[in-house]
């Protein structure tokens, strides 16, 4: 054998799978429910980044997450397409019908295996839960090569006990192993050694893939998967943004980053494309209306930043002085252009290509006639802008119903008044209304105009950047029959924002209940 296959053998033994949770877990937390639409997008922009295992969803949830995960395992093709099952023959069937047209397609089932869940939850033996993990893994086998089993509660299981469910999901026929901290319990040290034990101890490990799977109750969740990587596993479940059950999953862009930029201590590689990284969480966080924190790390607004005298000093002499890793590593512009009235298409163009988007020429065309309306009302159009204007327009699409004019009256003297114009299937409708408020007005004419039993669940807006000038973004999120719908929008009008925003959210609450599903059956967060 070459030195060079020897090295590249050795890379591959070492190379650590990523596996997306964003549509599972990630869609679990309180609020963040995707379309089929959303999903379809999110599906292609995971594999386009080079993601190598999509949990695209719980398949016997309902409906929708069944045809989701169907619909995803078609037109994915490069990434393996998985869909989560619990234990029961039901579960596992229906997760393999939903899989059966990927081109690679894998089985998640898992069991509880701690005391706690034990005892409280499922009323199980230990006996009993043995039993269940071989039936099951032995089940899901049989309808599908790639099976992956999950001991849920992992880290507060007695270490005997599971390294006998492990040995008995690996004889049953699971390819990967998952070990999830599913509380967010463990520490780094802790959580290293219990794969370092097992891996070591159970029949049969060194013939199949270990997986970490942290949640962040204590902050720790990224810690805990890079400290599980270094004792041996090979697969970390990550979501885009953090998000997920309770305080989240590991951040996806963290760990990746963490691979890359430490790779003289952590020499484990993957295949993601970095360069995707930003564009993938602008977009989970436009979908789910979860805004990503300005110091948020990798992915954050100031995550390259640097506004100290001094730090700006040494970024002039070396970027290197106070940057880790380049912006364009993860997708973030390296230079900022101030973009303003008189910048030209061309220009514009490559500025959005250079922020991550690249448009269609109809989509541009439309993109660069509103931001000269834009740079019309603003002396500088900074790239959050610009990314607040590009999103607003993909997250509109061609709604059916559109906000056309609108008008209102406030001060202190009320009642406020709206008056509003929307745009329903091609024919313009016009209200007046009035409210406790000039934003409460506005919503109260959007329902005259299209009557709807929907609820206001949320209401957010934040400036886009500094300045009396600066866009409103707003996002709204709306229930009906337990559907819940997001939407978004920008504007420098706050008022003209928030009628949008709740515009895009009915058009999205409609578009679900065109895919009515019963409602959904909600699986662990592990």
């Amino acid at each position: 054998m070459t030195t060079e296959t020897t090295s590249s053998a050795e890379a591959d033994k070492n190379r650590v799978i990523i596996f997306d949770t964003t549509m599972r877990d990630g869609e679990q937390s309180p609020g963040a429910s995707m379309s089929f639409d959303e999903k379809m997008e999110l599906a292609k922009i995971l594999e386009d980044m080079g993601v190598d295992v999509i949990e695209a969803g719980f398949p016997i949830a309902s409906n929708g997450d069944f045809e989701a995960v169907r619909e995803i395992a078609k037109i994915v093709t490069e990434s393996t397409v998985c869909g989560l099952a619990r234990a029961g023959v039901a579960d596992i069937d229906r997760c393999a019908e939903a899989i059966r047209p990927a081109k690679r397609g894998r089985i998640h089932t898992f069991l509880s295996t701690s005391p706690q869940h034990r005892d409280y939850i499922l009323r199980m033996s230990q006996e009993d839960v043995l039993n269940a993990v071989t039936g099951s893994v032995s089940h899901a086998r049989n309808l599908c090569d790639d099976v992956e089993w999950s001991a849920q509660d992992a880290t507060r299981t007695e270490r005997d006990f599971l390294a006998r469910c492990v040995e008995a999901a690996i004889k049953a026929g699971a390819g990967t192993i998952n070990l999830p901290d599913t509380v967010g319990y463990s520490y780094p040290s802790e959580y290293g050694e219990m794969f370092a034990d097992l891996i070591a101890r159970v029949p049969g490990a060194d013939a199949v893939i270990f997986s970490a799977h942290c949640h962040n109750d204590l902050g720790l969740a990224v810690a805990n998967s890079l400290s599980a990587v270094q004792a041996g596993a090979r697969q970390v479940e990550l979501a885009v943004n953090g998000i997920g059950e309770r305080a989240g999953n590991a951040a996806l862009e963290e760990v990746v980053m963490a691979l890359r930029v430490r790779g003289d201590k952590l020499p484990y590689p993957t295949r993601v494309v970095t360069q995707h990284i930003t564009r993938a969480s602008r977009y989970v966080s436009a979908i789910t209306g979860f805004p990503v924190q300005f110091n948020k790390a990798i992915v954050g607004k100031n995550a390259f930043a640097h506004e100290s005298g001094i730090h700006q000093d040494g970024m002039l002499k070396n970027s290197e002085t106070y940057e880790i890793m380049r912006p364009e590593d993860v997708g973030q512009g390296g230079t900022n252009l101030i973009m303003g009235k008189h910048s030209g298409r061309h220009a514009f163009r490559e500025k959005l290509k250079a922020l991550g988007y690249d448009l269609g020429q109809n989509a541009l065309n439309e993109a660069f006639g509103r931001f000269k309306d834009l740079a019309d009302k603003k002396k500088h159009v900074f790239d959050d802008d610009l990314i607040a204007l590009v999103d607003d327009a993909l997250a509109r699409g061609a709604d059916r119903i559109q906000v056309k004019t609108l008008r209102v009256i406030a001060g202190t003297e009320g009642p406020q008044e709206a008056h509003l114009t929307l745009v329903v299937d091609g024919v313009e409708k016009s209200a007046t209304a009035t409210g406790d408020g000039p934003v409460d007005a506005v919503f109260n004419a959007i329902q005259v105009v299209t009557p709807h039993a929907a609820v206001l669940r949320l209401f957010q807006v934040h400036a886009v950047t500094e300045g009396t000038d600066a866009q409103a973004q707003v996002s709204v999120r709306l229930e009906e029959d337990g559907r819940i719908a997001t939407g978004q929008a920008a504007d420098t009008d706050t008022l003209t924002a928030s009628a949008m925003a709740y515009v895009n959210a009915l058009n999205n609450l409609s578009a679900r209940k065109e895919k009515s599903a019963p409602e959904p059956i909600v699986a662990s967060g592990f």
